[in-house]
């Protein structure tokens, strides 16, 4: 119980971002090891993410999020919610039956946009370069596979302090590369809440709950959920 409160209170105090205390303490003013499985760190939220380890045993990736080692960018629930409403309003205005619950939708869609989320290997804060969104050319951050290869884009964001530049509170911050073809134009860019939760098989990094539509990418994901209804899905 202690453990999720720490874990809990954390989330709630760090909306923002790992506060500069927390960065220099490797976010310290939580308890940042968990006692347990990635899954099991999910369901121990469920206030934030209880949904998402709903679509984690949807997408049939349970086994993944108990004994793979694992990156995971966890997105709220409330995304997922967001996300349901577009699709529903977009299925009522084509005809089609809406989404009454998760399962709803197709196994193979939850399959791949939650790979989005999903890093092999076991990286904290202190193992991504920094990412300036203004100065690119000088600090691009770094560009990474996801689980299912989707180009994504990490980095830390180094903020000022009293006018002095990269002085302060560091923040880490995930893109995703809407086209690979042109990979520095138009990212759909999301920060980090509470960073370096470590579980017995990697790391959680909890987004802000201003990520607005799980899977990054909303009307592609509604013409997917549509096209696999229409093929039988």
């Amino acid at each position: 119980m202690r453990t999720i409160l720490c874990l809990m209170t954390a989330l709630i105090l760090g909306l923002c971002a790992c506060s500069k205390d927390e960065y220099y303490q490797d976010s310290g003013t939580h308890d940042p090891v968990f006692k347990g499985s990635t899954l099991e760190y999910l369901d121990a939220v469920p206030f934030y993410f209880d949904t998402v380890a709903t679509i984690v045993r949807l997408a049939g990736m349970e086994d993944v999020f108990k004994s793979d080692t694992l990156t995971f960018f966890a997105p709220t629930d409330r995304s997922v919610l967001r996300l349901i409403k577009d699709l529903n309003a977009e299925l009522f205005f084509l005809g089609n039956d809406t989404v009454k619950a998760l399962s709803d939708v197709p196994k193979e869609i939850w399959f791949k946009y939650l790979q989005r989320y999903m890093f092999h290997g076991s990286n904290e804060l202190k193992d991504y370069p920094q990412i300036d969104y203004n100065l690119l050319n000088t600090y691009p951050g770094q560009g990474y596979l996801s689980w299912n290869g989707t180009p994504m884009n990490i980095g830390v964001v180094y903020n000022d302090d009293n006018g002095v530049k990269y002085v302060g509170y560091r923040q880490l911050s995930i893109a995703y590369i809407t086209d690979p073809a042109k990979p520095r134009d138009n990212w759909v860019i999301d920060y980090v809440a509470s960073c370096n939760i470590t579980t017995n098989n990697g790391v959680v990094h909890a987004l802000n709950d201003n990520h607005v539509y799980f899977g990054f990418a909303p009307y592609v994901f509604v013409q997917d959920v549509i096209a696999a209804m229409e093929n039988g899905g």
